[in-house]
């Protein structure tokens, strides 16, 4: 499953995969413990395909620092936990991406996206390669 069909709804915790639209929204069962939910359009909802983390040079997307991850830990879960000291996150994910952008990138983002990270890991959602859309972040890399 691609990281397009996979969303982080505000207010709630962990990812949901997307299911279905509706006239109103759409369905989302959660990746935690499986329940599903319907989510309005009033709701503020970020696909993982469409995050992005700021570098000193331009925004990475978020599969690309997935990918580094993966790489890093060969292909198991983090060697740090998300409820790990600040200074640790960031250290680790200094190791993940060297060029991250320290004024912009908080630690309680680093801390979203270990656990995002560990949570795909557990629902064995792990292509984070850029086979499947080469065009794509190319006209992303224009706005």
């Amino acid at each position: 499953m691609a990281l397009d069909k996979i969303l982080s709804i505000a207010g709630k915790p962990g990812l949901y995969k997307l299911l279905t639209q509706t006239r109103t929204g759409f369905v989302g069962e959660s990746l935690l413990d499986g329940k599903r939910v319907t989510v309005g359009l009033r709701n503020n909802v970020s696909v993982l395909s469409e995050i992005a983390i700021y570098t000193l040079e331009e925004e990475v997307p978020l599969k690309e620092v997935f990918q580094k991850i993966k790489e890093k830990e060969n292909g198991s879960k983090t060697s740090v936990n998300h409820k790990a000291e600040k200074i640790q996150l960031e250290e680790y994910f200094f190791e993940v991406l060297p060029n991250y952008d320290e004024d912009r990138v908080y630690a309680s983002d680093i801390k979203k996206i270990i656990q995002w990270y560990n949570l795909l890991l557990d629902n064995k959602i792990t292509d984070f390669s850029d086979a499947d859309g080469d065009a794509e972040s190319d006209s992303s890399e224009e706005e």
